[in-house]
């Protein structure tokens, strides 16, 4: 296998850890909160558009980690900053 092939692998194979590790914490913060807007609505009914309105609002930021790590991984495959420096070295 050439360098090219080596620097794609690696590509992939780091885009992969990317969003396995990237997507752990949004998934356990956005479990979290819903859990802790369903206790408040059922401690206080009254409040359930409030509640709602806020829970909505902080899902949207905790989502946007997983969303930043989609995009690192994107990069990593489809523009890769070091696959011109390889085939430039190569060819």
């Amino acid at each position: 296998m050439d360098s090219l092939t080596w620097v794609a692998v690696a590509s992939i194979i780091a885009a992969g850890f990317c969003m396995a590790v990237g997507s752990i914490a949004p998934a356990l913060g956005e479990g979290r909160a819903l859990s802790q807007a369903l206790s408040s609505i059922a401690q206080q009914p009254d409040e359930t558009n409030s509640i709602t309105r806020t829970l909505f609002v902080g899902m949207a930021m905790v989502e946007s980690t997983g969303i930043y790590a989609l995009v690192v991984a994107m990069i990593l495959i489809f523009a890769n900053p070091f696959w011109n420096y390889f085939v430039a070295k190569i060819g």
